[in-house]
């Protein structure tokens, strides 16, 4: 059962206001899940269960040659040591990964007190690891050693056996969980190091959730390529919208789709829906009535300030993903 203090930046709920109603026309566009087999496969996202030994970046060769895929990517390396919950997007949804640098990622490890102490004191030190901290990489990574804030949503011990911790943590990106070990170690005065670990969250992507191992994603592509059935690869691949659940959105009117597909801002006549998290200056994603990602946006205003407005600039386009012309031009619909 999941601990209602354990909540990642991704947990955060969606709460809609309504600016404006209009519907969608079946005729342009997709529902996200109704997207043909191949089309997940240029732009879709798997939750790969990463074994231990080899690299997240082999891992995701092995997928990209197994899918036969001109492009692959992770959202979040892994030691080699470390299994677990590797992200990884296909095709053009690569573009999309970044995403995933805001949602969160928890763990489950197992660390090495050097020196046996009394479960509260234990408790007590993991209480300071809690909150904003100061890190600085290890020797052995893949980023300059400087001096860096990360923020440690919770930090909760599962289980004490002698000097060994069982725990589980909820961290921001780019977190070293190992330096963690050491550094809460060193607070005790003794020494600590990390015996093994796991990552069970990433954002919204779950250890419980469509989780796949390397050889049951080779199986389900060739029944796939062999015999033509594609339930089974269908139930892991993801569409790439997945990575942007998180995200604070504005929902915007088919009519508007193709303005911001070509590099239009967004304007205050083609929001529909608006998420009420939203704060001035806030990346969002901008979706269609459909679900769709079109692209990334910089909120000009608040939440409310949008749900306001009569007109004027709601959000400077920042990157489009949606291919032009997958929505007719408001003037060529009119026409029709």
């Amino acid at each position: 059962m999941e601990d209602s203090e354990c909540k990642l930046p991704s947990d955060a709920p969606e709460q809609l206001l309504i600016k404006s109603q209009d519907i969608t026309d079946p005729s342009y566009g997709c529902d996200p899940y109704k997207r043909d087999i191949e089309t997940l496969l240029e732009y879709g996202v798997i939750n790969f269960d990463k074994p231990s030994g080899p690299t997240s970046h082999e891992v995701v060769s092995w997928v990209r040659k197994i899918l036969n895929v001109s492009n692959a990517g992770h959202g979040g390396t892994l030691d080699p040591k470390v299994t677990g919950v590797l992200p990884c997007a296909l095709g053009k949804a690569t573009r999309i990964l970044s995403a995933l640098l805001t949602a969160g990622k928890e763990y489950v490890g197992v660390m090495y007190l050097h020196d046996k102490f009394p479960k509260k004191k234990i408790e007590r030190v993991f209480k300071i690891f809690t909150g904003k901290i100061y890190q600085r990489p290890p020797l052995k990574s893949s980023v300059s050693r400087r001096l860096r804030i990360r923020e440690i949503y919770y930090n909760k011990i599962l289980e004490i056996q002698g000097n060994h911790i069982l725990f589980r943590i909820g961290c921001e990106a780019g977190t070293y969980i190992r330096k963690l070990c050491f550094d809460i170690g060193e607070a005790l005065l003794s020494g600590g190091h990390m015996v093994e670990l796991r990552r069970t969250r990433v954002g919204n992507f779950r250890e419980d959730d469509r989780l796949i191992t390397l050889q049951n994603l080779k199986d389900a592509y060739t029944i796939f390529r062999m015999e033509g059935d594609e339930r089974y690869l269908r139930h892991f691949i993801f569409p790439a919208e997945k990575m942007v659940e998180h995200i604070p959105k504005i929902y915007v009117r088919d009519s508007a789709v193709d303005a911001l597909c070509h590099g239009a801002n967004l304007a205050a006549a083609g929001c529909c829906y608006i998420d009420a998290r939203i704060k001035k200056d806030d990346l969002i994603a901008l979706m269609t009535l459909k679900k769709e990602l079109i692209g990334f946006a910089i909120a000009t205003k608040d939440a409310m300030q949008i749900y306001k407005a009569k007109s004027g600039i709601m959000a400077t386009i920042k990157r489009v993903f949606m291919e032009r012309k997958t929505y007719p031009h408001w003037r060529e619909k009119k026409s029709q």
